[in-house]
């Protein structure tokens, strides 16, 4: 195992508080924008997370690719959609994409159960 993720996510929880906490605009601004992104119809709540999960592989971020696989989880992806999503991200970040690719496989394996 890389990563425990769901302790990658409870760690991150009490920083996310932290900042909440300390700057209440900017981070109730950000939740809104969340919602906002979450929002609309015409993409599902899982091809959403997904398309989240691809981009915290591409911009290298492991606690978004906890938060997201665990999103995708939630949202009942399988694991051949989160293969797929890898794949697709892999193509558009290149080798290091590949990286970070093994560890959000890891993360919705350990996330689903």
């Amino acid at each position: 195992m890389i990563e425990d993720w769901r302790e990658l996510i409870e760690g991150m929880n009490g920083g996310v508080r932290t900042l909440r906490h300390g700057a209440p605009d900017v981070m109730k601004s950000f939740s809104d924008m969340a919602k906002a992104a979450h929002g609309g119809d015409a993409l599902d709540g899982k091809t959403k997370e997904l398309i989240a999960l691809a981009i915290a592989v591409a911009t290298r971020c492991s606690p978004c690719i906890a938060y997201h696989a665990e999103g995708a989880a939630k949202k009942s992806a399988s694991r051949e959609e989160i293969l797929e999503t890898m794949a697709t991200a892999i193509y558009m970040g290149a080798g290091p994409s590949v990286m970070y690719a093994a560890h959000a496989l890891e993360a919705f394996d350990q996330l689903v159960a």
